[in-house]
């Protein structure tokens, strides 16, 4: 223990020379160089340490959620969901969906201003669900939502694969047509290029996201006021608003609904601004701004520009959706502006395509990271590695996501159905991450929910319910086969096999492995720092308190009396622990405490059954110094039978009183 002691002092100076620049809250340390005192108070009030370095600001945040959602460059790579509707779905499909979006969005903030995190949504999951379900509910939220945002990357990757090879096709005058292996080859140095600078590049990450903002708007700015002035003729108010078509097998309602799918794809990255909030300024304003900026932006311009294309747009819409570009928006241009013109504007929406999937892969790198910081994803230990010399990042998620993206890209190579997939893949995984925290605290969580500073008020539960009901219709909508009810290899939508091997397996994996040692969210601070009143408020949320490796760890100690009356129980198999524990001298020592303890009181079985008491309407601070000085009453997790270890002062003093008993 010794030795463990001296390597952890060693190994925190050396913290302390890369960042020397700590200051004191209450009895939590924080890192000035990494993150203000209140953001780094708010994020240890859910059981972590800052690890991250805080560079985004609050318009920034807004900006990474605005830059995923890419406005036009994603309705360009969805009108083939929207066009079959005829104008009637291109234009008023986009405003009622985003609505229905932004009412999600409303739902998300007050989550994400109550609790921001960077695994916010299987954080949420876990901390709002029943005892019963916290853990398999969270554990598949937090696999569907990094398989979502990856499945985001692979869809806009893809689409920017299309259109990078679409310019080349209008150079050529349609004279050449790119096979599956060359679309997939632009794909994977597309993925390696994103890897690339999302590893190198964090210490500008934040402004970055500004530049994005600004080229993005640039692109609105320039369609709504190009396509209008080179179309040869525009088209009248009433075929813009009141005509439908219908190029579909479905009926034309369907046909319209299907129509939905263009902006529930595009408006999909706005809990981008969640997985960025360690990294966030005054986080419990930004992400939930974020949200909620990003939506309503895109709700507003999206829908001016799909009123300009509607009006712009050749009538013969089979001859858009069939062009010879692969593309229904070159041939937008191309019919409005020309050859010239259409190069021009498909490099533009290129450009902002590729930025799209650097932010998301920064997205998905957090959020894949947080989980592995839970010890929920395979080689957890690995990727939950923090790299200082390239800015304090999780490099190794950031590559591991690219991998993984590289692999499902494969569908490429199958089919367009199948690469179709890819689209869909990020709306059902995600919608199932959305919805689930959402519904778990309206269904158990009310009295646990503890609003922040951006709140809906008496609307938060009817908004929520709202939310909820759209998610799941959403998830619904992806499976069907766009063209209609008789779909064959060629046109079958794969979505409903994708989304549900990935669902299936991780409830698989959960309950033949991961059930043995997931525990939800651990606790990362050094609880060497913290009084037995902080741990216990930690552990009345519903976490597990564990020590992360390297951290000083205070020594365990037994009860001096153990009950004889109550026989222990018997321990089971070793559990096996996810990369965050302790070592096995701390985890041997528990174990024995565990055994040595008294079983809880019926109250206290009660309580812990229904995942703690109930949280004060304004309860004081974790984190704050106790009130009373000298050692507190030893105090039990209402999440498990374990006493709370002991503070060194309160050991010191312990064994100086036997001492002195044994010398009287």
């Amino acid at each position: 223990m010794a030795s463990m002691h001296s390597q952890t002092k060693s190994q925190s100076h050396n913290a302390m020379d890369l960042a020397p620049s700590p200051s004191r809250r209450g009895s939590l340390v924080v890192d000035t160089a990494l993150a203000s005192e209140e953001d780094a108070a708010v994020l240890a009030k859910m059981g972590y340490k800052q690890e991250l370095r805080r560079n985004f600001s609050m318009l920034e945040v807004f900006g990474i959620a605005f830059a995923i959602m890419g406005l036009l460059p994603s309705i360009a790579s969805t009108l083939s969901y929207s066009i079959p509707a005829g104008p009637v779905g291109l234009v008023w499909g986009w405003f009622l969906a985003s609505g229905c979006i932004f009412v999600v969005g409303l739902a998300m903030s007050d989550l994400a201003s109550s609790m921001p995190t960077s695994g916010g949504l299987y954080y949420w999951t876990h901390y709002y669900a029943s005892p019963k379900w916290r853990n398999p509910l969270s554990f598949l939220v937090g696999y569907s939502n990094t398989l979502g945002l990856v499945g985001g990357l692979c869809s806009i990757d893809y689409g920017f694969s299309l259109m990078f090879l679409s310019v080349i096709v209008i150079a050529r005058d349609g004279n050449w047509s790119p096979s599956n292996g060359t679309i997939y080859g632009v794909f994977i140095a597309t993925v390696a290029c994103h890897a690339a600078i999302a590893s190198t590049l964090a210490r500008i990450m934040g402004r970055l996201q500004t530049v994005f903002v600004v080229m993005n708007f640039v692109l609105i700015f320039a369609t709504i006021i190009a396509l209008p002035i080179g179309a040869n003729k525009r088209n009248s108010a009433s075929y813009i608003f009141t005509h439908v078509e219908n190029l579909t097998e479905w009926p034309t309602g369907w046909a319209f609904m299907l129509s939905w799918l263009s902006p529930i794809w595009t408006i999909g990255g706005f809990d981008s601004a969640v997985h960025i909030s360690e990294e966030a300024t005054n986080a419990t304003k930004a992400a939930p701004l974020g949200i909620l900026f990003s939506i309503g932006s895109c709700w507003l311009f999206g829908w001016i520009c799909c009123i300009v294309i509607a009006a712009c747009m050749s009538q013969d819409l089979d001859s858009i959706l069939g062009s010879p570009f692969g593309q229904p928006m070159a041939q937008i241009y191309y019919d409005a502006l020309g050859k010239n013109g259409a190069l021009g504007f498909m490099a533009l929406l290129m450009i902002v395509q590729f930025l799209m999937g650097v932010s998301i892969l920064v997205a998905a790198s957090r959020q894949a990271w947080a989980f592995s910081r839970d010890g929920a994803l395979p080689f957890s230990s690995f990727f939950r590695h923090i790299s200082k010399k390239f800015g304090y990042i999780p490099v190794r998620t950031t590559l591991g996501c690219a991998t993984l993206a590289a692999v499902l890209g494969l569908l490429c190579l199958i089919a367009p159905a199948a690469a179709a997939a890819l689209f869909s893949l990020a709306v059902a995984g995600n919608n199932l991450a959305w919805g689930t925290p959402i519904l778990c605290r309206v269904v158990w969580g009310q009295k646990k929910f503890n609003p922040g500073p951006i709140y809906t008020g008496r609307a938060s539960t009817p908004l929520a319910c709202a939310a909820v009901t759209f998610l799941v219709f959403g998830i619904l909508l992806g499976m069907f086969p766009v063209g209609g009810p008789n779909p064959n290899a060629d046109s079958m939508n794969y979505t409903c096999v994708i989304n549900s091997a990935v669902w299936g397996g991780a409830l698989l994996y959960y309950y033949i492995d991961a059930r043995k040692w997931f525990r939800g969210p651990q606790i990362t601070l050094d609880l060497s720092q913290l009084t037995e009143e902080q741990e216990a408020a930690l552990r009345e949320e519903g976490l597990k308190v564990e020590r992360a490796s390297g951290q000083a760890v205070p020594t365990l100690s037994l009860p001096e009396t153990p009950t004889p009356a109550t026989p222990a129980a018997p321990l089971s198999q070793p559990e096996r622990r996810p990369s965050t524990t302790s070592s096995e001298e701390v985890l041997a020592l528990k174990e024995a405490l565990a055994a040595a303890q008294t079983p809880p009181e019926p109250e206290q079985a009660d309580e812990a059954l229904q995942g703690g008491p109930p949280m004060a309407q304004n309860p004081p601070s974790p984190l704050s110094p106790p009130q009373t000085p000298g050692p507190q009453p030893q105090a039990s997790s209402p999440c498990t039978s374990r006493p709370l270890p002991q503070q060194p002062q309160q050991q010191q003093q312990q064994q100086q009183q036997q001492q002195q008993q044994q010398q009287l």
